[in-house]
């Protein structure tokens, strides 16, 4: 096989098993460049932090989470730190549970070592067996998904996509809907009906959102809670944190634990 990152994926495209696996290890602030696959993947980290990013959206994901990429989305993904990929190539139509979109989902213990397991096994193991047996295991794992709110979604309309590349730049910019409606010379309930109907968020919860995923990054890169409060807009690392809890359950100190 090819041992190049940019076409090892190829022969788990080709094979006749519905589902695969594959592993390759990226050095930090590495990408994949844009690309796509023709199956459904679910792209999982044993270490390291990925940023995957793609038109519709773009998604964090850290240790213990894993992204679900429909088949044919074009993407790339960005390394933060030394980052070990284990990912499954899954033909859709073998299971009628699968997640239909695009998400994060958590990682149970179990589903962790079914994914670890399964890059071992050859693209041509025998039906019936062991192996075939261990790949369903893990679509069953899979019908257990808890769906993670580490999705920014982009919006179509382009002037709304104007303000939300600005605040990905800047995510400590307090400009209001308002604000932004008068720049854009249309009115604040225009703002935020196409907010809502474009991203499924209001304005507030979009900047929150985009705050978020940038600390999140910023935290893999291991910068201090304290400066990624104040970059990411909040006026004290204690008002970061309670946010932080609040959406996550757990401090942003014990996140990538």
């Amino acid at each position: 096989m090819n041992d190049d990152r940019t076409t090892r994926h190829l022969a788990f495209h080709d094979t006749e098993r519905a589902v695969v696996a594959m592993e390759i290890d990226y050095p930090d602030g590495s990408d994949t460049g844009w690309h796509a696959h023709p199956r459904a993947q679910l792209l999982y980290a044993i270490q390291g932090v990925m940023i995957v990013r793609s038109q519709a959206g773009s998604w964090v994901v850290p240790p213990n989470r894993a992204v679900w990429l429909v088949g044919g989305l074009e993407h790339e993904v960005r390394m933060c730190g030394e980052v070990k990929i284990r990912t499954v190539f899954i033909d859709p139509t073998v299971s009628a549970t699968l997640p239909g979109d695009n998400c994060v989902i958590a990682v149970s213990p179990l589903l962790r070592e079914l994914i670890v397991a399964a890059v071992a096994i050859p693209l041509d193991y025998p039906a019936g067996g062991r192996d075939e047996r261990l790949m369903q295991l893990l679509l069953d794992e899979l019908k257990l998904f808890d769906v993670l709110p580490l999705h920014l979604p982009m919006p179509r309309d382009v002037r709304l996509r104007t303000v939300c590349r600005h605040l990905i730049a800047h995510p400590e910019n307090e400009e209001t809907a308002q604000d932004w409606a008068r720049r854009l010379g249309i009115t604040p309930k225009t703002v935020h009906r196409l907010f809502a109907s474009q991203t499924g968020l209001t304005f507030g919860q979009w900047r929150q959102q985009a705050r978020l995923l940038f600390a999140l990054e910023r935290l893999a890169s291991g910068a201090r809670i304290i400066d990624v409060a104040y970059d990411s807009g909040y006026a004290s690392q204690s008002a970061f944190t309670a946010m932080f809890r609040r959406h996550f359950g757990l401090p942003p100190s014990d996140f990538y634990r």
